[in-house]
């Protein structure tokens, strides 16, 4: 099944992203001030799911990606895929699983202000 997986980037903003089922990163959305931000961001794409717009593009490179939007509002950017194929797998993927995916918090910190010693102990 398709997942949601929430988690804190390093400048202490949250982010989602979107994994396939198969558990490659299909997209990464913005970042937010908090992980409430995240979860309300997340239902309300839910409950807009028939608003939501794939707006493609392709780079010089050739690769295709697409940015999920609602009007003129990016709620998040695709990975870059390389052929055609897989972008509209990709796509498909998302139109699917979307409202059923599960939301996995990966977001805390199992380790608190441990240091290595802490862990490891001394010697």
């Amino acid at each position: 099944m398709s997942a949601f997986v929430i988690s804190i980037k390093e400048n202490g903003k949250y982010k989602y992203t979107f994994e396939h089922r198969r558990g490659k990163t299909l997209m990464t959305s913005v970042e937010y001030p908090t992980i409430e931000a995240v979860q309300a961001n997340i239902e309300f794409l839910r409950s807009n799911f028939s608003s939501l717009n794939f707006i493609k593009f392709k780079t010089p490179g050739g690769k295709h990606f697409f940015r999920l939007a609602i009007e003129k509002k990016i709620y998040a950017n695709s990975r870059r895929f390389n052929t055609e194929l897989r972008f509209e797998k990709a796509m498909e993927e998302i139109k699917l699983n979307f409202n059923n995916a599960e939301i996995l918090d990966l977001s805390f910190d199992i380790f608190g202000n441990l240091s290595a010693d802490d862990i490891f102990g001394t010697e």
